[in-house]
């Protein structure tokens, strides 16, 4: 398995930010000491209760102080309700901007025309915002490639190109109300489907969806560890007895990858023995440690902190009045309008590599993963 040539996919960024406290809002702006900036900036982030959104969250918070803006930042709780109770809030105390990461990207159109109507821009961070007009920009990271790197892992790792087969796998995809998660499933199923229509790979359970346009049937909703947890295991006591073992499971994301892990644990895999080829992203701390302990084969690694500098450039740049970079004008239509976006590049993270990129770009330091 060439996997440190894997590992050197995509290129990542630096910088490691805190966690900031739910419904925080912060009145301090620091001066970018530039061309006069100011206001205040609504960031609604969708929950607290998964590492990488108290991580982006606190750091567009930091970056748009630094360009000296006042921010107010709210947490969700994974509620529709909740954030467009709090962005009817941010409206009322006259934001500029709102940087809007959904929880569900089909709920906003009436409170994002509310915000437009009153001259406010919106921002869709990372998930994209859809069946609206009052989308502005849209920010993320290449989310087809992030899933095509985990086919693409897999592939390698098995030598689908050359081995016999046929190999046992099991697919997951994430919360079928998630624009990023049908990106996610299609950049890995272009690469891994050829292999099941052929008998190459094979899912014992039948959970291999006949297309892409299928992936939701085998969506995980919201995300949640201990939905892919329960999942897994009724997957592997249904279908993975005596000597039939699973060889691979397509995981989108650490949350889940997690679940499917303490699912294997449970059955009795060992990771010097028998454990599968197990995908994740985010790269989260406990992850991480998964991946130094041979319970996890892989993940792809998206620095959000250059997902907040990116964002906070952009909020700087329509409030100045500046051309906005973006770098996409043809992926993400959201059913009313193509989106102007500015995508950025993902990077494969693997056991032999985590030091190296994790611990030396500064995300983690090697007391925080065990190292």
């Amino acid at each position: 398995m060439k996997l440190r040539k894997l590992a050197t996919l995509a290129l990542g960024a630096v910088l490691v930010i805190g966690l900031t406290a739910c419904a925080d809002t912060t009145r301090d702006p620091v001066s970018s000491g530039g061309e006069e900036a100011g206001g205040l900036i609504g960031i609604s982030m969708p929950t607290k209760s998964l590492e990488r959104w108290n991580n982006d969250g606190a750091n567009l918070e930091a970056r748009l102080k630094e360009f000296g803006y006042e921010t107010t930042l709210q947490y969700a709780d994974d509620k529709v309700d909740m954030q467009i109770s709090q962005l009817q809030n941010m409206i009322n105390q006259n934001v500029k901007v709102l940087v809007i990461a959904a929880i569900n990207g089909e709920a906003l159109a009436p409170v994002l025309k509310t915000a437009a109507d009153a001259g406010i821009k919106i921002v869709a961070y990372d998930r994209l915002i859809n069946g609206t007009e009052n989308v502005d920009y849209y920010a993320t990271f290449d989310n087809y490639l992030v899933g095509k790197y985990q086919g693409e892992f897999i592939e390698e790792a098995l030598d689908l190109k050359n081995a016999a087969g046929p190999f046992n796998i099991e697919p997951f995809a994430g919360s079928p109300d998630d624009n990023n998660a049908k990106f996610f499933f299609s950049g890995a199923w272009d690469v891994l489907s050829p292999y099941v229509e052929s008998g190459k790979l094979v899912s014992q359970s039948g959970k291999a969806p006949a297309t892409n346009d299928d992936w939701a049937s085998i969506g995980i909703q919201g995300w949640k560890t201990d939905s892919a947890q329960s999942e897994m295991q009724n997957r592997i006591n249904s279908f993975y007895t005596g000597s039939t073992k699973v060889d691979v499971v397509l995981s989108p994301n650490d949350s889940l990858a997690l679940g499917i892990a303490q699912a294997l644990d449970t059955a009795g895999y060992n990771p010097d023995v028998d454990w599968p080829v197990l995908t994740g992203q985010d790269a989260d701390i406990a992850n991480v440690k998964n991946i130094l302990a041979g319970k996890q084969s892989m993940s792809v690694w998206k620095d959000t902190r250059t997902l907040g500098d990116q964002v906070a450039k952009m909020v700087d740049q329509m409030l100045k009045g500046e051309t906005v970079d973006v770098n996409d004008t043809t992926t993400y239509h959201n059913g009313v309008k193509q989106v102007p976006s500015y995508l950025l590049p993902p990077e494969v993270v693997v056991k032999d590599t985590v030091e190296e990129i994790l611990v030396g770009k500064g995300y983690y330091t090697k007391d925080q993963i065990g190292l």
